[in-house]
């Protein structure tokens, strides 16, 4: 008979509210379906998000993002359109500077 599956953070609440009574993790895990593992191992992981939190340090998924879900900020957004003005406005320049030169060069009658 195949288990049914329950994430753990969804008792995420239970949890802390039973440990705060006292009862200890083996006795958490017994009452609500886990094993004394899983509840250790989940009181690990909360309490160094916690830290992480406290320490101001941003807390990112793990593994690499996917294809669909690339999200580009406003800051790097506005910080690419500037740079893409900039070239523009930079091959402009060096557009009139080529023209300029050949004008020059068709009056000295060099070329």
């Amino acid at each position: 008979m195949p288990r049914e599956y329950r994430h753990i953070e969804q008792y995420e609440k239970e949890i802390s509210e039973l440990l705060e009574q006292g009862f200890t993790q083996r006795q958490v895990g017994e009452r609500l379906g886990f094993r004394k593992e899983q509840i250790k191992e989940f009181v690990r992981r909360k309490r160094e998000k916690e830290r992480k939190i406290a320490a101001g340090i941003a807390i990112k998924k793990k593994g690499r993002p996917a294809k669909d879900s690339v999200v580009i900020e406003e800051d790097k957004l506005a910080d690419l359109r500037y740079k893409l003005a900039r070239k523009d406005a930079r091959i402009n320049q060096l557009e009139m500077e080529n023209e300029l030169m050949r004008d020059f060069l068709s009056l000295t009658e060099r070329k």
